[in-house]
């Protein structure tokens, strides 16, 4: 994992499945890429869920390449008919699609011989220059081809896909976080202000995040950015701001 703290490094990630937007399956990716990412000092900019339909998904793929430093898709890729993520990325960059004899290996470390039927086989088909990501739970492997780092829809497989590759991304600078508790303030009280406040400090990322708890309304405003003087002078600012709106 190589870091540049001045220079910023983000990232999409694309999930594909219909049982995704049906809402039968609950994606629990996202936050897990995510958290990931913001730890270690990738920008998550977009998220993008799209069916399993073949244009979709090369636009999706296509477009979100070309806008960030990573793209991360999860899904698509299993034994299915349906599984066409493989298929559309290759599509995507132009190169043709086969049985990858270092994939199949890699079926095989689980797979008996006569097991590894045509459906089977799908899982070990991978875009030609592209790498493979190894996966050491079920053994078929994702892959990456430049920026694009394809992973398994299960949540076990893509966490044991992500921990592979995380060696190998370039990282930026750690993004830090600070939280002001607002208490039950309604936003209405401060948008002016704290707008002003955000917009004085450019590098810095101001969000008010209202919610229900036990206790009853709440308010946090979260400070995020990559300068610790800046996160320090407009927390000083938005604590001067709440103090007086509290007067």
């Amino acid at each position: 994992m190589t870091s540049d703290s001045n220079d910023a490094v983000t990232a999409a990630i694309l999930v594909i499945g219909d049982e995704i937007l049906s809402g039968r399956t609950k994606d629990r990716n996202i936050g897990t890429i995510a958290d990931y990412l913001t730890a270690v000092g990738i920008d998550l900019r977009e998220v993008r869920i799209v069916p399993d339909e073949r244009a979709m998904i090369v636009e999706a793929v296509n477009a979100l390449r070309a806008r960030y430093t990573y793209l991360f898709t999860t899904g698509g890729i299993g034994p299915t008919h349906d599984d066409i993520t493989a298929d559309c990325v290759a599509e995507a960059f132009g190169v043709p699609i086969d049985v990858d004899p270092r994939a199949r290996a890699m079926l095989l470390e689980r797979i008996k011989p006569e097991d590894l039927n045509a459906a089977r086989l799908r899982m070990a088909r991978i875009p030609e220059g592209a790498d493979l990501i190894p996966n050491p739970i079920s053994k078929a492997p994702g892959f990456r081809i430049d920026n694009v780092h394809v992973m398994a829809g299960v949540p076990a497989i893509m966490q044991a896909m992500l921990d592979q590759i995380g060696p190998s991304l370039r990282t930026g600078g750690r993004v830090i976080s600070e939280t002001i508790e607002v208490g039950n303030m309604p936003e209405g009280a401060y948008a002016s202000d704290l707008a002003a406040i955000a917009g004085a400090h450019a590098g810095v990322s101001i969000g008010s995040y209202p919610s229900m708890t036990e206790s009853g309304f709440l308010n946090r405003i979260v400070v995020r950015g990559r300068d610790g003087a800046a996160i320090t002078a407009a927390r000083s600012e938005i604590e001067a701001l709440i103090a007086r709106l509290r007067a």
